[in-house]
């Protein structure tokens, strides 16, 4: 079984085994926390591992992101904070774990450009999926889905 992530509190983590048609599409499992005066989403490190442990991956594809321009300081270290509690997860549960840039994957998977170009690409290779991906807001679980079908056209499955 492959694990693909899309990190970040709008994300998802999909767990697909795509020899027998199979994806388990989970939203990046979030708390709200007060952070000073300001209440802020965090990943939740210990749902995380419960949802991974729970489904056993036999590998991880996690997308490999870097700053974008306009983004605040304060946000860029709350994204960072997330990346690193989905690393520490995926290390401590001991599955081996890729990383894939967005370019990289979305070339693979013949996605489209345009803000609905991975929604539209999951629903094409996933139609027995694609009521998973018909909010704007799933792209984090289209994109996961779409890096783990990346993972398994690259025949890094195991």
């Amino acid at each position: 079984m492959i694990l693909g992530i899309d990190p970040g509190g709008g994300g998802a983590l999909c767990f697909a085994d795509f020899e027998k048609g199979l994806l388990d599409i989970v939203d990046m499992p979030v708390v709200e926390v007060l952070r000073g005066k300001k209440r802020k989403r965090e990943i939740s490190a210990a749902m995380l591992a419960a949802v991974i442990r729970a489904r056993r991956p036999d590998v991880a594809w996690l997308e490999r992101v870097s700053a974008r321009p306009g983004q605040g300081v304060s946000s860029m270290f709350a994204f960072g904070r997330g990346v690193g509690t989905l690393e520490g997860v995926l290390a401590a549960l001991e599955i081996p774990t890729h990383y894939v840039t967005p370019q990289k994957w979305q070339k693979a998977v013949q996605q489209r450009e345009g803000k609905d170009g991975s929604r539209e690409r999951a629903s094409q290779l996933f139609p027995a999926y694609a009521s998973m991906f018909l909010r704007v807001k799933d792209d984090g679980r289209s994109d996961a889905a779409l890096i783990a079908y990346y993972g398994f056209i690259n025949g890094e499955s195991k």
